[in-house]
Order: structure tokens, then C-alpha cells, then sequence
């Protein structure tokens, strides 16, 4: 098998046991509290939480530590600013700077310090894709269509976005929302996806690295109800990467589905401007 499919083979890691499952949900866990809860009064505990794990997982495994450690690397990053969607000037070159530091410190460490391939960005996978690859490309976007305002409207979480009327600032928002999913599986899928892949199968790497997704899409703005759409998106992104080995797919799977985000929200903010969806404007 090639070095570079190494990590997405699940006859390459260890049995299941409780002593390295449970670090890895600390780390995991750590997320809600840092992200979910950011303006909560428990989130302090987040940082605990992660240490402790991370503690954890030096005294019983230390091959899981140091993977784990370039995860709580990441989330630590992100987690010293909010990600409450604010397309200002500043807050994007604020969080341009902490998304890519989340991404660029464990890869450097990955490169330099382990001196190894673990993390990385697989835009071509050298396979063609299958006839589902392509039905779901084309159907990724109707689905946006068709759930997406319902979401943002009914639920009123559109109003966690800025509302958008100049061109400029309209502008901003698509960059910023295209900026944001690109983001999210660099270091959700091809950094901290990739990482438990090494010591965990896909199902349960799956799983936890969606906890930190979500937990992440929560203090974006996917509130209320939307859970019950970030999660089965997480772990479909995580299932497509291990199927495709291909961030190049799992890359336009997303940017499809902000496509819908991002008109969906200059149509709650600006009634009448873009009447293509069923559901009208607030």
C-alpha cells in the first residue's frame, strides 16, 4: 500500500481499547466547551479538559499523544478568538491569520519535529470518480436549496450573520463564508481527521473529529437546530474523504453547500432580492 494511504487503512491501527478511546474524547470534548461555549462561563474548563486528556494519553500512549497534541495544538489556536461570523476588515485578517496558524503549526511540527507525512492536503487522488461522486455533486446543491432556507429562516440564525446590502460588503460575506469551508477541511478532515485515522478506524475517528467540527460550526453561527444538520455533513465529509482520498471532492462538496449558505443569507437580510428560494425572506 502506498505510504501516502497509509493513515485511511484501518487494518493499520491497534485494537480499540479504553485507554487511548478516552484521551481522544477528552480532546474532542474539549472543543464544546472552547467553542460551543464560548461565551459560557464553563469554558475555562475547556482548557482543563485538554490538558488533563492530553496528560492522559502521554502516560498510556505516546504515539496518541503526540497526534493528539498537534489536534489541542489547533483547537487552542482557534479557540483564543471568536468565530462569531463578523465580516469587518479586521476580523478577517484577524481570523485569516489564526485559521491559517491552526493549520500551518501541526503540519510544520508534522514535517519537522515527527519528520513524517501524516498531515496531508491530497488534491488529486489519482482515481476517477464514480457515477455516485457525480450524482452527489448535483445533488448537494438542491438539497441547500431546498433545507437550507427553511433552516435559516424558521430558526432565525441567519440574524448570527451580519446583515449584507452594499455590494462590498456583500462581497466580503462570499469570501469569507468560501474562506471558512475551505478552512474547515483543511483542519477538520486533512489535519485532525487524518491524525485519529492513525489510531483509530474510520467510524470512531469519524466521530470525533465531527464533535470538534460542529462544536466549531455552533460558535460560527449553526445554532438552534442546526446540529441536526452540521452533524450528519461532518461525518458525511469525513466518509467521502475516506472513500475518495481526494480533498479536491470533500472541497466541493462544501463550497457547493456555503454556495446555498451564503445566498440563503443575502436573502434573509435583503427581501426581494434573490426570490428563488420556497421559503420568503423574514
Amino acid at each position: 500500500m502506498p505510504a501516502a494511504d497509509r493513515a485511511l487503512a484501518p487494518a493499520d491501527v491497534p485494537p480499540l481499547t479504553a485507554a487511548r478511546l478516552l484521551p481522544a474524547i477528552g480532546v474532542a470534548l474539549s472543543a464544546v466547551l472552547l467553542f460551543g461555549l464560548y461565551d459560557q462561563p464553563v469554558r475555562p474548563g475547556g482548557y482543563l479538559l485538554l490538558v488533563v486528556s492530553l496528560g492522559a494519553a502521554f502516560v498510556l500512549d505516546r504515539p496518541l499523544f503526540q497526534d493528539l497534541l498537534l489536534i489541542a495544538i489547533g483547537i487552542t489556536i482557534v479557540s483564543l478568538v471568536s468565530v462569531e461570523a463578523d465580516i469587518s476588515y479586521l476580523n478577517i485578517l484577524v481570523l485569516g491569520t489564526v485559521f491559517t496558524l491552526a493549520v500551518l503549526v501541526p503540519f510544520l511540527i508534522d514535517r519537522l519535529v515527527y519528520r513524517r507525512r501524516t498531515i496531508r492536503f491530497p488534491w488529486r487522488s489519482g482515481q476517477k470518480w464514480e457515477p455516485w461522486e457525480r450524482s452527489y455533486l448535483i445533488s448537494v446543491p438542491f438539497l441547500g436549496w431546498l433545507i437550507l432556507p427553511f433552516y435559516f429562516i424558521t430558526s432565525e440564525v441567519y440574524l448570527n450573520w451580519p446583515a449584507v446590502e452594499a455590494p462590498d460588503e456583500i462581497a466580503r460575506l462570499f469570501v469569507g463564508v468560501n474562506a471558512v469551508g475551505t478552512w474547515d477541511e483543511l483542519f477538520f478532515i486533512c489535519t485532525c481527521y487524518a491524525l485519529l485515522l492513525r489510531h483509530f478506524r474510520p467510524l470512531v475517528a469519524n466521530i470525533l473529529q465531527a464533535i470538534i467540527f460542529v462544536s466549531f460550526l455552533w460558535e460560527l453561527g449553526y445554532q438552534a437546530w442546526g446540529p441536526a444538520l452540521t452533524i450528519p455533513f461532518a461525518l458525511l465529509q469525513g466518509f467521502i474523504f475516506t472513500r475518495t482520498r481526494s480533498l479536491t471532492f470533500v472541497l466541493i462538496v462544501h463550497l457547493l453547500f456555503d454556495l446555498a449558505v451564503f445566498l440563503v443569507i443575502v436573502h434573509a437580510h435583503n427581501p426581494g432580492l434573490l426570490p428563488i428560494f420556497l421559503v420568503p425572506s423574514p
